[in-house]
C-alpha cells in the first residue's frame, strides 16, 4: 500500500525536483545515487544520507539516514501491526521517480528504526539503463 502510494507521488515529483534543483544530467549510477542522497532528501525530507556503493559491478547501493524525519511522530509499532513498513512510502518515492528518468531499480528496506535497527537503509538495485532506441529509415 505505502509501495504504491510512494510510487505515484514519485512519479509526479521528479517534474517539481528537476525544476527546482537545475541539476544536470547524471552520468552514471553513483552520480544518481549521489543526487537523490545529497540533493533531493534535502529538498523534501530536510536530511541528507550517506551512500555506500555495496556491488563490484557498480549499480547496487545503500542510502542509509542517521534520522528519518518520517519516523519522528510514529510510536512503536502495535503488535498487530509488526508486520508493516511504514516508511516503505521512500522506496515507491525513488522507485517512480527513477523510472520517469528511464532508470529501471528494485528499491527495497533493509534496515529500518521502527523496527529496532539502528539507521535506516534503503538499498537500491539498478536494472538497467533504458536504451536509445533509433530507428533506421530504408
Amino acid at each position: 500500500c505505502f509501495l504504491l502510494r510512494g510510487h505515484s507521488i514519485g512519479i509526479r515529483l521528479i517534474d517539481d525536483f528537476l525544476a527546482r534543483s537545475a541539476v544536470k544530467k547524471c552520468r552514471s549510477y553513483s552520480e544518481t545515487i549521489d543526487m537523490i542522497a545529497q540533493v533531493a532528501f534535502k529538498m523534501y525530507l530536510g536530511v541528507t544520507a550517506s551512500v555506500r556503493c555495496s556491488s563490484p559491478a557498480g549499480n547496487e547501493f545503500s542510502l542509509i539516514l542517521d534520522k528519518n524525519p518520517l519516523v519522528d511522530f510514529v510510536e512503536e509499532l502495535p503488535a498487530e501491526r509488526a508486520s508493516l513498513c511504514y516508511c516503505n512510502l521512500l522506496c515507491g518515492v525513488i522507485r517512480g521517480a527513477l523510472e520517469m528518468v528511464h532508470l529501471a531499480a528494485e528499491v527495497t528496506f533493509l534496515q529500518d528504526r521502527l523496527k529496532g535497527d539502528a539507521v535506516t537503509e534503503i538499498g537500491i538495485r539498478f536494472l538497467r539503463k533504458a536504451e536509445d532506441r533509433k530507428h533506421k529509415r530504408n
